[in-house]
């Protein structure tokens, strides 16, 4: 069987202990575990980090990096955030292949000639995420959004969350169809409510795993999918070998695995 790549979000291990450790310290365990990609969040890293020691980390180990933010690409003001040319900058210094966004607050009269303005030849893919807010975790402006961008020519995609749609009631399989020919990389997380009736990101039950199957059938085939729920257990080598060995599996036919 080919396995597909697997990525894995540096928040799965929680916020608390990646600050403790050090999103670096996660280097080596990833490459263990069969990762093919790291994804770094800003969010985790309670200061700058030193881009030319762990890019050179990151790069040793074999690994591809991905850059998380969480701007939002369009303002409440319609404009491209003013902050996007540096934090293409800061994701090109880690070495990363892809800057990750959120939508923002796109509607039909922002100016994509101005997103344009802001990109330059050489920085990392843009790719913009369904997040869990009203603005960037619906179809309709994500679909607009691409549907406009797409006769611009410009280094775009979408990062797909599976589980986010369920934040503003969308279904993800709609999504997938209506989005599938822009996605480069897939987020992969199950969600429960909870007691406090909040949803909670959990790790998928083979019931998820069957289910999003028929997501991956309206992708582009070999897309790098991120664990993106919570990795916990006293042997986290172990956990996160098992969690790879299910999402590479995903877009593999009957035929290919029993090859």
């Amino acid at each position: 069987m080919h396995a597909n790549p697997v990525s894995i979000s540096l928040s799965s291990y929680g916020a608390s202990l990646v600050r403790q450790r050090g999103q670096a310290s996660f280097i080596d365990l990833l490459a263990a575990a069969g990762v093919s990609r790291i994804e770094l969040r800003e969010e985790l890293f309670d200061a700058a980090p030193d881009t030319a020691a762990l890019s050179a980390a990151i790069a040793a180990s074999g690994l591809e990096c991905l850059y998380s933010s969480p701007l939002e690409l369009w303002t409440a003001q319609g404009a491209p955030a003013p902050q996007l040319p540096a934090k293409l900058a800061l994701a090109k210094a880690l070495g990363a292949v892809a800057l990750k966004v959120s939508l923002g607050h796109y509607r039909e009269q922002c100016d994509v000639s101005a997103l344009q303005a802001l990109l330059r030849e050489g920085d990392p893919v843009l790719l913009v995420e369904n997040d869990q807010t009203a603005q960037g975790g619906r179809i309709e402006p994500l679909l607009r959004f691409f549907q406009h961008a797409q006769g611009w020519a410009l280094p775009l995609g979408v990062t797909f969350d599976i589980g986010n749609w369920q934040w503003q009631g969308e279904s993800a399989l709609q999504a997938a169809r209506q989005l599938g020919r822009w996605v480069r990389y897939v987020h992969c997380k199950a969600v429960q409510q909870g007691a406090d009736g909040r949803l909670h990101a959990v790790p998928p039950k083979a019931v998820d795993l069957l289910g999003w199957e028929a997501l991956f059938d309206e992708f582009s085939p070999g897309l790098v999918r991120a664990v993106e729920y919570p990795l916990v257990g006293d042997d986290l080598l172990a956990v996160t070998r098992a969690h790879v060995h299910n999402l590479a599996r995903l877009g593999v036919s009957e035929e290919v695995s029993h090859a």
